[in-house]
């Protein structure tokens, strides 16, 4: 995909976002104090199977690391990413 492509926090929609062209990946989030809590990874369909989600959640991960946060992935998506991406374990909460 491209390297580009920010990864901004939607406050109205309660959710992080990655534009792609004109399509948007993006990721439905709760938050307490240190906790970020990812309950779905959707991707449009044009984009899946394309690398665009899995981007997104380096990216988002990313954030999640800025932020001091520990993630607890809600999303089968975003659970499995997490176990295939070593290096991002340090971010998952207990």
């Amino acid at each position: 995909m491209t390297a580009n492509n920010p990864v901004t926090y939607n406050e109205a929609q309660q959710r992080y976002e990655m534009p792609i062209g004109n399509l948007v990946v993006y990721a439905d989030v709760r938050r307490d104090t240190n906790t970020l809590y990812i309950d779905y990874v959707f991707a449009p369909q044009e984009l899946r199977g394309k690398g665009a989600a899995g981007e997104f959640m380096g990216k988002l991960m990313d954030v999640v690391r800025a932020q001091k946060l520990k993630a607890v992935p809600i999303c089968g998506y975003a659970a499995g990413w997490l176990r295939r991406h070593s290096e991002y374990q340090d971010l998952v909460s207990d």
